[in-house]
């Protein structure tokens, strides 16, 4: 080819370049064709080619998917993610998203969506995505497992990749979400830091679906020349206490003072079980298994019940 203007916009798309692209700069398809056909260049989807023999990289297949999927496409859901730094690897699909008014035909590893709000939520990177907040809801709002939301949120926050007030604001701007109540629950706390959310579900799910004693929560201890500590639920009578974390974003600056507190029951007397939000939200019968378990051995005369037919609720009843 003696135009080679295609070497410097491979190189801005992770050497991949659309048959579009060349034609624009004047070449013709034969070029592009004897340059495949003498293996210099790779095929990656129609019309789309990697101009070298090497490996395939993950960043190239993402140029590929997009370029493949015509004028407005963007990378989206899961792919933007890992763009973003929120996944650590690429999925085997990768996820680009097409204005409303377009239709794309089907291609082998790519899964397109259609959007009418893409013009206001893509970033103008390279390649092209959407923004990290509305990926994170659209991966959200796919999923059947609350446990995959509080893992996805509770990782986009620890990373400092977004905040809470940008992932709230995202939310906001969507009329529908299949996870409104709980990521509204799980912002709360990666917010502000306070667990009366989680408390309530634990409250919920565990304590009164499963029969559990009621517990005294939030109870100030302590005070005169020592500080004044909080826990979350106590079991007076059973000596156990429930620590109940939602703010799991932030576990560098809790360690000293959980350890501190937990060091402190400990001497008391007292037992100590910590759940999160991944746990109330994704394993409740668990949990009230647990809790249970440990109410039963101090001498609780009661016994949990199982909070529906599928209900996983175990006990241990040996030490």
């Amino acid at each position: 080819m003696r135009n080679e203007a295609w070497r410097d916009l491979a190189a801005l798309q992770a050497g991949v370049i659309a048959r579009a692209q060349l034609l624009a700069l004047g070449l013709s398809p034969a070029q592009a064709r004897v340059r495949i056909d003498t293996h210099r260049w790779q095929r990656l989807l129609p019309g789309i080619y990697a101009t070298h023999t090497g490996p395939i990289e993950p960043i190239a297949r993402v140029w590929a998917a997009v370029l493949s999927c015509g004028p407005g496409a963007v990378a989206s859901h899961s792919t933007a993610l890992w763009l973003a730094g929120a996944l650590d690897q690429l999925l085997d699909r990768v996820d680009v998203t097409v204005p409303i008014s377009r239709r794309v035909r089907p291609k082998t590893g790519v899964r397109v969506h259609r959007s009418s709000r893409l013009s206001d939520v893509s970033l103008r990177t390279t390649p092209p995505r959407v923004r990290l907040e509305e990926a994170v809801l659209d991966v959200a709002d796919f999923s059947d497992d609350p446990t995959t939301v509080v893992d996805l949120l509770l990782r986009v926050t620890q990373r400092r990749l977004t905040t809470a007030e940008r992932l709230r604001g995202a939310l906001v701007r969507r009329s529908r979400h299949r996870w409104r109540q709980l990521i509204g629950d799980i912002l709360g706390d990666v917010d502000v830091g306070v667990a009366s959310p989680l408390e309530h579900r634990y409250m919920r799910d565990v304590e009164t679906a499963h029969g559990l004693p009621r517990g005294i929560r939030n109870a100030a201890e302590g005070g005169g020349t020592e500080p004044r500590r909080y826990h979350d639920v106590r079991y007076e009578p059973w000596a156990l206490l429930v620590e109940l974390d939602g703010r799991e974003a932030h576990p560098a600056e809790r360690a000293f003072r959980d350890r501190d507190r937990d060091n402190r029951a400990a001497i008391s007397g007292d037992s100590v079980l910590r759940y999160g939000w991944r746990d109330v939200v994704g394993d409740p019968c668990g949990v009230a298994g647990q809790v249970g378990t440990v109410l039963h051995r101090a001498g609780w005369g009661g016994a949990p019940r199982r909070c529906g037919p599928s209900c996983s609720l175990q006990l241990r009843h040996s030490a």
